[in-house]
């Protein structure tokens, strides 16, 4: 195996599939990266067995001979990005190594036989669909934050996806908030999507699409693939039953506010510093007469309030909340103003964002969903 090739090109394939290696693992395999050179291109790949990633090289190419071979991710990738050089060349030696020669030096880098690398399992195609990069990435940047931690409800740690010939909607809940993202319209879809993407992937597929390209989704036998410009994402689907989450939005409330959104981020960022030390507990009191006050109880570094204009309709009413729940949900919401609004001090929060007029023709829509704390 020997080859030269453009150091940009081979640099922006590395930062991609970096995204799949392992970080921390038992099986020193999954730390490495895969080098398979074609006859006209180089094909990087990683696998850490919950998702792959395969990135095409075929421009600024010259190959010598084929082969394949593992090289340690980290190394090899540190290596390559302190290289100044336009051009670089690869070569496979007898001793398990290659040999990295530029200009300005060269470096002997020891790997492993690319027998040892894990095959891709290959996907029985079952659903095929096409989205929009800036649809898929706009829709897990909606949904992501609200998504489980930890292994007690595996399905929690996904996001749920359902698409069909008339909508995308994607779905999250840890249990104590729960959001959902809706596209309405017509898509190019003759099968129904349903499936639990798990948040690692769609954290690292997020990572790594551009805002402007067709992305193919190919789905069976729990396995998925993304596939977009030079590169494939696969990844396992999650098994089990995602809750049945729509029964939970409320259609009714007690009391509903108007807020400026920026205003409400700024005022939690203040009473957060104060909050932190009771778990993030506030206090939020709406009032016809009076707008809406933020409290944090005393604390062993203080105490405090902030006052806040905004339009009440309904019963004034005191509700406890985690802050630092409604900041996040306040931070993927891009409209100036939004509405929070409930039954009781004991029913679920609703926040949703108030579209902007020149905004009006956005076929999307957002709600999110925080369990109040008892105050």
């Amino acid at each position: 195996m020997k080859f030269k090739i453009n150091s940009d090109n081979l640099k922006k394939g590395l930062a991609i599939v970096n995204h799949a290696t392992a970080t921390i693992t038992t099986t020193p395999i999954l730390e490495n990266i895969l080098l398979k050179v074609n006859y006209n291109n180089l094909v990087l790949t990683s696998n850490n067995l919950e998702m792959a990633i395969e990135y095409v090289i075929n421009e600024n190419i010259e190959i010598s001979s084929e082969g394949s071979f593992c090289v340690p991710s980290k190394l090899f990738t540190n290596y390559v990005s302190l290289i100044n050089d336009d051009t670089l060349e690869i070569e496979l030696l007898d001793d398990d190594s290659i040999k990295i020669k530029t200009e300005s030096g060269k470096v002997k880098i020891k790997g492993l036989k690319s027998e040892e690398f894990p095959l891709i399992p290959k996907i029985k195609e079952e659903i095929s669909m096409t989205l929009s990069s800036k649809v898929l990435k706009k829709s897990i940047e909606k949904t992501l934050f609200s998504s489980a931690e930890g292994n007690i409800r595996p399905t929690l740690a996904g996001i749920l996806v359902n698409i069909d010939s008339k909508q995308i909607s994607f779905a999250t809940t840890d249990s104590f908030r729960l959001s959902e993202y809706k596209i309405i319209g017509t898509n190019k879809i003759k099968e129904k999507f349903s499936e639990i993407i798990p948040s690692k992937t769609a954290s690292e597929l997020k990572s790594i699409l551009e805002e402007e390209e067709e992305v193919k989704i190919i789905s069976g036998e729990n396995q998925i693939a993304f596939l977009f410009g030079q590169t494939k994402f696969y990844s396992r689907l999650l098994n089990g039953k995602f809750p049945n989450y729509e029964a939970f939005f409320p259609n009714s409330y007690g009391t509903k506010a108007e807020i400026n959104r920026v205003d409400l981020m700024g005022a939690l960022k203040k009473i957060n510093l104060i909050s932190r030390e009771n778990n993030y507990s506030i206090k939020i009191s709406f009032s016809s007469e009076s707008g809406i006050l933020l409290e944090s109880s005393e604390t062993q570094v203080g105490e405090g309030d902030v006052k806040l204009v905004g339009a009440v309709e309904g019963a004034n009413n005191i509700i406890g909340i985690n802050s630092v729940y409604l900041l996040e949900v306040l931070g993927v919401i891009d409209t100036t103003h939004i509405s929070i609004s409930f039954e009781t001090p004991l029913s679920q929060i609703l926040i949703t964002p108030i579209k902007d007029p020149e905004k009006k023709d956005d076929k999307s829509s957002f709600k999110h969903i925080i369990m109040p704390l008892k105050i």
